[in-house]
């Protein structure tokens, strides 16, 4: 097992590309599931949740490609269930439950894994096509459906469920008639999915409001599509950039799906000028603390919720952060603390003083967003840090060591 090993106290200059979302790309490929000819996709992150989905889609009875950034799909013949062995290991894989309840009728996949941040039920998912017209049951940690044909339906949601509106989007794609999602998700990598269903031949109109209308069609034809940037991998240099003191350009940035952070980093006096499709980030002063609290998009996203806590550790006055999305998601807070950081838990709320230094100790990472935090926090920290178990940081981060070190950071790999 690897660890991450920092040598903090330098501040990173020079340019970082955006690679693409792992957010977005997660679902489209399970999209890829429903059309009758070959997919491409360019801009695809090489990341261990892109080599499982890839993985999966070849036990559902895909071919698949992965060379460079460029994924190529082409279903041969369709199975319906989804292994244990691969859903422990990734919740996104429950997306394949839509398309295959839409295109067989049936659907045998596992109780999904995944980051330990928090209950992520997927009874919204069920409930919503239940409304379509399918049926499920609970037996030995699966999740069984059967239908006879999915069926347009009028479902609003108790919460606006991301993986939920996924779901539902693109089963309904090739379902008869017209759905209606109500309280939908707005966030970009719902409206990413959305984009690339109609790339397809869906009809597919409302994405990024909180009421989608969808007609389905009888079928999806293939096509090529780019994925979206990372937002959150943006908003992860972002705060490293500040946090250090430093100027760095993130290229293929993008900005308007990340405005609720920009918002906040430009109130911590952190200098942010977009240049096209860049972003300048630079701090020569002192980063001023700000109070956060975590909402579905367009707020402020969960998943930089570790992230801008690591910056507020040494803000002057500090701030506080109020979780609203997960009921698990401070896990970082105590190894934040072990590098010397001020931080008091209460409930779903995070109370961070700012100190003057941090100091480089051994952490260790509890999920993806956590371990990308103690990156952040080790770049600034005087002396080494060691981050164990970056197999979390390998979910969702590419090439990590190699953009940093391409920015003046000292960081490498070592065995544990």
């Amino acid at each position: 097992m690897e660890k991450l090993v920092i040598e903090g106290g330098r501040p990173l200059q020079g340019k970082v590309r955006v690679s693409g979302s792992k957010n977005a790309a997660l679902p489209i490929l399970m999209a890829c599931l429903l059309p009758g000819g070959e997919v491409r996709l360019r801009n695809v992150p090489r990341l261990r949740d892109i080599h499982t989905s890839l993985r999966l889609l070849n036990i559902l009875g895909c071919e698949t490609e992965f060379s460079g950034n460029e994924v190529t799909v082409q279903v041969r013949e369709l199975k319906t269930e989804a292994p244990y062995d691969l859903v422990k290991t990734m919740r996104a894989s429950v997306l394949c439950m839509g398309p295959l309840l839409a295109l067989k009728g049936e659907a045998k996949v596992s109780l999904p894994g995944g980051c330990a941040i928090g209950a992520r039920p997927v009874d919204l998912h069920l409930k919503a096509l239940e409304q379509m017209g399918a049926q499920f049951e609970l037996s030995s940690g699966y999740i069984h459906g059967r239908c006879n044909g999915l069926r347009g339906a009028h479902i609003t949601f108790d919460f606006p469920t991301v993986g939920g509106t996924e779901n539902l989007l693109m089963a309904a794609s090739v379902a008869e008639g017209e759905t209606i999602l109500e309280n939908a998700a707005r966030e970009p990598e719902v409206q990413d999915l959305a984009e690339f269903l109609n790339a397809m031949g869906a009809k597919i109109s409302g994405h990024g409001t909180s009421v989608i209308h969808i007609q389905g069609v009888p079928r999806l034809h293939g096509a090529e599509y780019r994925v979206m940037p990372d937002r959150i991998e943006a908003g992860t240099y972002l705060a490293a950039a500040a946090i250090t003191g430093g100027e760095v350009v993130l290229e293929d940035c993008p900005c308007r799906e990340l405005d609720a952070v920009l918002s906040k980093f430009r109130n911590m006096d952190v200098e942010l000028e977009e240049r096209g499709s860049d972003l300048l980030v630079r701090r020569s002063g002192t980063l001023r603390g700000v109070d956060v609290t975590t909402q579905p998009y367009p707020g402020f996203p969960t998943d930089m919720q570790a992230q801008i806590m690591a910056c507020l550790c040494l803000a002057e006055g500090g701030g506080v952060i109020e979780e609203k999305i997960f009921e698990n998601r401070f896990m970082h807070v105590l190894e934040l603390v072990r590098l010397g950081a001020d931080i008091r838990l209460k409930g779903r709320s995070a109370m961070v003083r700012g100190v003057r230094s941090l100091v480089g100790a051994p952490v260790m990472a509890s999920d993806l967003r956590a371990s990308a935090s103690l990156v952040v926090a080790g770049l600034a920290a005087r002396g080494r840090t060691d981050v164990l178990r970056i197999y979390h940081l390998d979910r969702g981060y590419e090439n990590i060591e190699e953009k940093l070190t391409g920015v003046g950071a000292r960081v490498w790999r070592e065995e544990e």
